[in-house]
């Protein structure tokens, strides 16, 4: 596929799924009692050293992917930590532009429905946390598997002072912001315009004339 191809999201929802407050409700009232992973785990105790010695700020770029958009954060804010985690090691493995080479980032493989909750029991400090165009599952039966119906949304929500979700799919966004407003955190949905891509599938998306949107809240003081 060329950088121009990239196909919009088809979808057979219209709107906010219809069982969106139940699942929430669930999962707040529910304990999660996946097991860690020993992987997580081991890969987690690694990054956790490096957070425990760092004195700067802390910023979490969740689903990754190939880490340019870690790279960019990272140059974006150099007296900082960006930890950018995704489950694929092919995808971690990729090389990327020359110029985004930074040295104040850690890419990590995990499963962050781990993860997460090993960052909230560790109680880093993160101040920024991104999930940059997440997988968004866009049948509707699959809304279990989007990150503020699954299990691990709880979690979610108590990592990073604030958190930027980036989207060509709107409906995802609104479904993650009425899954915030169910847990009375405020939100704001803007466009974004003229911004540099932070992804490989948001520069594709531009190039593509596909509209692109931002999600971001404070989830702490």
């Amino acid at each position: 596929m060329s950088i121009g191809d990239s196909k919009a999201i088809v979808s057979n929802q219209q709107g906010i799924n219809e069982n969106l407050d139940a699942i929430v409700n669930k999962h707040f009232n529910s304990e999660f009692k996946k097991p860690i992973s020993i992987h997580t785990q081991q890969a987690f105790d690694q990054v956790d050293a490096l957070v425990k010695n760092f004195a700067g700020a802390i910023i979490l770029d969740s689903c990754c992917g190939v880490g340019q958009s870690t790279r960019i954060i990272a140059k974006q804010n150099p007296d900082a930590l960006v930890i950018g985690v995704d489950k694929s090691d092919n995808r971690l493995s990729r090389n990327v532009e020359q110029q985004l080479q930074v040295d104040n980032y850690h890419l990590v493989r995990a499963d962050l429905n781990d993860f997460y909750r090993l960052v909230v029991a560790a109680k880093w400090p993160v101040d920024k946390h991104f999930i940059l165009y997440p997988n968004p599952w866009p049948k509707s039966k699959h809304v279990k598997r989007r990150w503020h119906g699954s299990a691990v949304f709880p979690y979610i929500i108590q990592v990073g002072k604030t958190i930027e979700l980036r989207s060509n799919w709107c409906l995802y966004l609104q479904e993650f912001q009425a899954a915030l407003a169910i847990a009375n955190i405020d939100s704001k949905l803007t466009e974004i315009v003229s911004a540099q891509p932070l992804t490989p599938f948001e520069a594709k998306y531009q190039a593509s004339g596909q509209q692109c949107w931002a999600l971001t809240a404070r989830i702490k003081s």
